[in-house]
């Protein structure tokens, strides 16, 4: 049977940035039959505490479909404690597999639903395209450093703040949801696998099942 996969992030420019990014590999999986769709939840919050209980919902009821949570890791402890990937995938497996009980489900659902995130943000992924990156922004050299990989970064200084800044300093304004298309739709996703290893490349590997 044909798998659906529905994708929900927090907000729009995750969205938009995934499609543009990933653009080839939804339209080969379409070819094929599946498809693979990003919805967003208007923030990190929603996204947690709704997410579980639209997953079991959607999952129930369509033998074929799978639903991934992808929120940031940042900020941490919101809307509940966790500072980890594996804190915040367990918090939300759990909570999933309370409502499953709760509604009587069968616990195999539990192999559909799957949790990632961006580590620390999505901006991270913009830091990993670097080139492009400073076509956006103008000019010929960075104003600032980061740690390499870019998911060494940490929350005391989330990506998004460095963009934020480099941004700033150009005499720009970032505006994630014209921004973040603009720039991964230049770049190409294979590279930000391996230069995101730690976390994006599980959710790619995972979302397209390699």
């Amino acid at each position: 049977m044909n798998r659906e996969v529905i994708v929900y992030v927090e907000g729009p420019s995750d969205k938009l940035g995934l499609e543009r990014l990933l653009a080839h590999q939804i339209q080969t999986a379409l070819s094929q039959g599946n498809t693979v769709s990003f919805h967003p939840m208007q923030g990190k919050e929603p996204l947690l505490n709704k997410g579980p209980i639209k997953a079991l919902n959607i999952l129930r009821n369509k033998s074929h479909s799978w639903v991934f949570l992808v929120p940031d890791l940042y900020p941490q402890n919101k809307p509940f404690q966790h500072s980890t990937y594996q804190e915040l995938k367990t918090e939300l497996e759990q909570r999933f597999l309370k409502e499953v009980h709760r509604k009587a489900c069968d616990s195999s659902l539990n192999e559909r639903f799957r949790v990632h995130c961006f580590k620390y943000d999505l901006e991270g992924l913009l830091l990993a395209s670097e080139d492009i990156l400073l076509k956006r922004l103008g000019v010929q050299s960075f104003s600032r450093s980061w740690k390499t990989p870019v998911e060494d970064q940490d929350h005391n200084h989330p990506p998004k703040r460095i963009v934020e800044a480099l941004f700033a300093d150009a005499g720009k304004r970032y505006t994630d949801t014209t921004d973040v298309p603009w720039i991964l739709e230049r770049t190409d996703y294979l590279k930000l696998i391996q230069k995101c290893s730690q976390n994006f490349k599980l959710f790619i590997d995972d979302l397209f099942m390699t």
